[in-house]
Formats: C-alpha cells, structure tokens, sequence
C-alpha cells in the first residue's frame, strides 16, 4: 500500500518501514563515521530501545562499540492492512543490519513493566548472549504504568503542583501560537506519575537482573532526564514529572549501591531537548524546542539524538580516562550545549517576540515539523512516497 502521515494531535497514527529504515541506516552511518569506541561495552541492554534515545543508544553500542545488544520494547505490528508502528519498524530494520555486520542482536515486544517481560529478558541474557550483560540502557517513555507487585495501574499526569500554569504553546496542526492553562496536579496524579516515570522499575530491573547473576563486574546503568529553562520549569522540572525525575536520581544512588560489590556504577544523563513523541505532548516545551533548534543551528551547536548518544558513550560513559565527568548533583550533563549562556539568552529574548505572524522569523518551525515526521519514516531524502510498500515486515 501507499503510506502517508496521518497526524493526530502530536501523534503520527502511520508510519513508513522504508523511511524507517532509512532513518536507522543514517544514525548508524553517522556512527560509522565516529571513533570507534575502544573500552566500549560489549552486551548491551536497552529498555525502551524503539524509539528516539533508546534506539540511538542501541545503534551506539552496536555500530560504536560492536556490541551485542538486547532490545526490549512495547510496539505494535502490523495487523489488518494496518501499519505497524514506528519504533516497530524501527526495530526490524535495526536488527537487520546488526546482524549483517555480524553482530548479535535480538528483541522483545512486551510490557517492560511486567515480571514476565523480565523473567523473558533474563533467560535470553543466559541463553544467547553468554550469561553476563556490562549495560543497561533504561529509556522508557510510557503514559501508564501497571505495577507487577500489586497489580495497580497508574498514569502519569503533565501537570504544575500547587497552582496552575499557563504558557504559549504551538498548535502544530494550526501553525499558531495558542495559550494553554493547566491546573495543579492532584496528589493522586502526582503520585501516578512519580510511580510510571520515575525510577522504582529502574530499581526493580537491577534487582531481578542482579539476583539472575547476569550483571557483569564493573557493569554500568544509565537513565535519562531533563532539567531545561527556567521558563518551562512549572510544567516540567518543578511539575509532577520534576518529582518523577527527583525519584529517578533517589533510584541512581540506590542502584549505585547495590552494584558496589560489582564495582558497578549508575548513572543519570540530563540530555537535551529534542523533538520526541513524549516533548511534543508537553505545553510550551514544543514552541521552545523549535527557537531551541533555530538558535543552536545558526551557532552551530544543534545536535539530535544519535549525536547525543555518541557523546554519551563516547564521552562520558566511556571516556579515554576511564573517569566519567559529573556535575555537583553527581548528574551526567549532555543538556551543556543547550544550556550554554549564550544560547539560552537568546532564547530568552526572542521568546516573547514569539507570535503566530513571526513563527518563521524566531523558530524552525519547518526543522521541526521536518523532524517529527521523520520519527515515523517520512520526509527523508531517497524514499519514494509514491510507491506501494509492504507494511506486514517482521523480524527474521
């Protein structure tokens, strides 16, 4: 069949297995292209390893390092002349060319939440990749959340705490610039966000993981974050998902120490802003990321995510020295190009010239409609659009 986006408020309902493909093909060539990254790890887990920095942390290890990954998501195939979703395709494609550059890798479609999914993880950890993983990539991004112990399930809520909230936002479909108002979180939402994004099933993966015996000595663990401006921080840093994120550095220093007698290490990387089906949910955070884009391209300091990755791996979680630089929180800080003075003030004074009749003057608007579309295989260079496609594609 023919595939075009069909977008519904900021999601893409389709997706293209040809431009997929073509877009794991670019991050791995651009991969390709770096250091090989000597002391990099060689069995790889990746929580959340279909889309955006999870998938880019994927391709890292293995195109950066030749490592043998193991990816584990929640996607949907395609079913009923219906197309698969993005990070599904995302996924055939990755292991597709991992294995015909000879590396081992492999893939689990399941609630990474559940103890079935980690008990599954476990025994092809044991089976087929030698016993022992030395990381573990945790990047999930899920609305809800069904804890394993109790069997309640709970939803994250993008909500301020303590009083309400407005700021501009961008109506992509529209091309406009609207106000939104949220109200304060209640104590039951915000506690349904801490418990679907914050860090307790970080902790519950390292603990099955650790008592299976899989964990390698000196194996690390990082998980991702987002701190941004000032201006965003009642919706994000200070709202119900900064909370989340406060439980996510409480997990770090708790895995820290039960990875002692391993000599492991945990981490968390503050990364930067970018366009992902989660940002572009956020009131305000998609109006900032497109004069975010503009400002760091004209200074030439833009990065995406493999670009972020590699640095991650490169720089930080393996660095030349051995010795990982962190910042007086003890976090991993990827955000310091975004977060450079010079950028930020910027942003600060454009931001309130920013108006529906001066969009194209004071964003990348088209950078970043250009990229969201991309998240789901269109848009890119050498795809024909026009023509039929299969969408029924599986792994091998």
């Amino acid at each position: 069949m023919i595939v075009k986006p069909k977008i519904k408020g900021f999601i893409c309902i389709t997706a293209h297995p040809v431009g997929c493909a073509k877009n794991v093909r670019e991050q791995i060539d651009y991969i390709k292209g770096q250091p090989a990254i000597a002391n990099g790890p060689k069995n790889v887990l990746v929580v959340g390893a279909s889309l955006g920095y999870g998938l880019a942390s994927r391709i890292s290890a293995a195109f950066g390092s030749q490592a043998n990954t193991l990816g584990v998501f929640f996607e949907r195939p395609s079913e009923r002349g219906r197309c698969a979703s993005a990070g599904w395709y995302n996924s055939v494609a990755f292991e597709k060319e991992a294995k015909a550059a000879g590396l081992y890798a492999s893939s689990i479609n399941g609630d990474a939440f559940s103890d079935e999914i980690k008990a599954q993880t476990i025994e092809r950890i044991k089976s087929e990749m030698g016993g022992k993983i030395d990381l573990l990539v945790y990047s999930i991004g899920a609305p809800r959340r069904t804890d394993p112990k109790t069997g309640q399930t709970y939803k994250s809520a993008i909500k301020p705490i303590g009083k309400s909230f407005s700021n501009k936002y961008l109506d992509t479909d529209k091309k406009t610039i609207q106000v939104a108002t949220l109200e304060p979180g209640t104590d039951e939402e915000i506690q349904g966000t801490v418990k679907v994004m914050g860090g307790e099933d970080w902790e519950l993966w390292i603990e099955a993981l650790s008592e299976a015996g899989v964990l390698a000595e000196g194996f690390k663990t990082v998980a991702y974050d987002y701190i941004g401006p000032e201006f965003t921080w009642p919706i994000y840093k200070d709202g119900a998902l900064g909370q989340a994120k406060l439980d996510v550095r409480r997990a770090r220093q708790a895995i820290a120490e039960k990875l002692a007698p391993i000599s492991g290490q945990a981490f968390v990387s503050v990364n930067k802003a970018l366009v992902t089906q989660s940002s572009s949910a956020i009131p305000g955070v998609n109006l900032y990321i497109t004069a975010l884009y503009k400002v760091m391209k004209e200074k030439g300091l833009h990065e995406g995510c493999i670009e972020q990755m590699q640095r991650l791996f490169a720089d930080r979680l393996y660095p030349a020295s051995g010795k990982t630089p962190l910042d007086e929180l003890g976090l991993i800080r990827l955000d310091d190009l975004e977060m450079k003075p010079e950028v930020q003030d910027e942003i600060a004074e454009i931001w309130p010239k920013i108006e529906t009749d001066t969009i194209d003057q004071y964003t990348d608007f088209d950078g970043y409609q250009a990229e969201f579309l991309k998240l789901f295989g269109f848009g890119l260079e050498g795809v024909d659009y026009e023509a039929d496609v299969e969408i029924e594609i599986d792994f091998a």
